[in-house]
Order: C-alpha cells, then structure tokens, then sequence
C-alpha cells in the first residue's frame, strides 16, 4: 500500500534536543550506526535544521561553526521514501545560510558528490574509513624520554592548540567538549605534550581519533596504544589518505570499509601551521 503522508507538505525548522530520538531512528533507517549518544554529542557542538511532515521527522542536516573563518557540514539525511522531492537542496540551502561566507569542509560518499558540487564544493582529498576487531595490537617503540601517559585538566589548553594547529581551524570549543565524552592520551617528551588521541564509544563499539603527532610513527603508537586496550572490541578509525596509514590499520585488523569518503570545501582551504599532523579524524562531520 502507497503511504498516504508520502505526498504530505513538508516543513523546515530549526533542530532540537527533543527531535534527537526521531533524528536517530532517521539515521538507522540509512543504516548510520550513530547510537542516540553520538547525535547528542555532536548536536550540543551544532546547529541543525529538520524536514517533517504528517509522518514525523524525514530529513536532516547540520553544521559546526569553527570560528570566524570555517565550519563543517554533515548529518544530511532524507528517509528513503521521501527522497527525488528536494528536501535536501532545501535542507543544504538553509544549513548554508547559517554557516554565511565561511569557508565550508564537509564529507560524502561518491553517490553525494555530484549533488555537492552543485552547491560550489570541490573535492579536496579522500578520507578511508577502517574498522573491524583488533586482538593483537603492534608494538610501536618510543622514542628518548617519551612516554604515553593520560592527560588531566592542565592539558586542555596544549590540546587545543595541538588540534588548531593540525586542522588550520579553532579547536578549542570541540576539545572541551570532547574531554566530556572521551578517554584521551598523549605522548610526552621530556616534560612537553607532543601527540594525542582520543578514545570513545561510537556506533558499535569504539572509535579512535582525533590522532594529532608530529609524524606516522607516532601516530601509530598512539593508535595501537587504544587498540591494544580494546582487544577483540569493534573500533573504527577514520584516517585521510595523506596519513599514509591505510596500509599498516589493515594489517592491524582494521580494514578499510569499501568505499572511500570524499573530501570536500567551499571557498579557501584551511591551512595547518605544524608541526603536529592530524592523522585521524575526530567524526567525519566535525572533521
């Protein structure tokens, strides 16, 4: 039978922490493994906009504003039976409104890029997403006077820094909040914070990042460090190409989901400033 609400008038306005139960099953019905957790993280750090009509909620779509200069999209969602009637151009063209003449990063799927770039987008890298159980982590040996330790409240500020200098982008704001959710480690040299990564529940199991070092080896500890300590757990990580770590999360056990995400900007890239490189991202949306 034809669902008589499939033709009803849709209606936009703005998101709310009421809607996040009905923005979590929009998810799962697109197959997202977002737990109602992971909306409610990253909803408290945005803005969002939702299409319902008689049938409930049936789109979504959100953005982060990282200061002044740069925001990022995601959680453009329409349900499946709602989809070829333009809620998300309209879901995008109002999300872009709150975002104004900042510079905009966002991540898709192949199946998306052609409707992003519609909007003025290009494509910027690719980032692979790798997942799976990991039962035996790497040894990754550290260098003179390093160690891997937790970080406590007085780390907040090296952090951030660390973060904004890796993405080009203020960071401070995500930090704090990530501190709230996520176990975090970091790599100490001789005294001084050099390399972190943050740990959290996500989806179905755990995710790891964001992973900020000053090279891949690095990196690599810090990753098998949290992976170590989730033996036989399901843990994703999220890494852009450049990492170069594709290859090694693989052999580790976390292989690479089929399809690569593209990465795309509108308007002028943000610039990294070093030495720290982020190697793996905290959320595809938030980046």
């Amino acid at each position: 039978m034809k669902d008589r609400n499939a033709k009803s008038p849709v209606r936009y306005r703005r998101m709310t922490a009421a809607d996040l139960p009905a923005a979590h099953k929009l998810s799962l019905s697109v197959l997202w493994p977002h737990r109602l957790e992971d909306w409610a993280f990253i909803h408290e750090l945005g803005e969002g906009i939702v299409a319902e009509d008689a049938s409930g909620i049936v789109g979504t779509s959100m953005c982060w504003l990282h200061g002044p200069d740069y925001a990022s999209l995601g959680m453009t969602i329409v349900a499946p039976d709602h989809r070829r009637r333009g809620i998300a151009n309209e879901l995008l063209k109002r999300i872009l409104n709150e975002v104004g003449d900042r510079t905009i990063l966002l991540h898709t799927t192949a199946t998306g890029v052609r409707f992003i770039e519609h909007g003025g987008f290009v494509q910027t890298g690719w980032v692979h997403q790798h997942q799976g159980s990991v039962f035996r982590a790497p040894f990754v040996p550290l260098g003179p006077g390093e160690r891997i330790r937790p970080v406590g409240p007085r780390d907040e500020a090296v952090l951030a820094d660390l973060a904004t200098r890796s993405t080009g982008m203020p960071r401070a704001t995500v930090i704090k909040h990530l501190l709230t959710v996520a176990d975090v480690v970091a790599i100490d040299r001789y005294g001084e914070l050099i390399a972190f990564a943050a740990l959290r529940k996500f989806g179905h199991g755990y995710v790891i990042g964001p992973v900020v070092a000053p090279d891949a080896e690095h990196a690599k500890a810090l990753i098998a460090h949290w992976a170590g300590t989730q033996a036989g757990a399901f843990v994703r990580v999220d890494v852009p190409d450049s990492s170069g770590l594709s290859p090694w999360l693989t052999e580790m056990g976390l292989v690479q989901v089929e399809e690569s995400v593209h990465a795309m900007t509108r308007g002028d890239p943000p610039r990294p400033a070093g030495p720290a490189k982020r190697f793996a991202l905290l959320s595809q949306s938030l980046g």
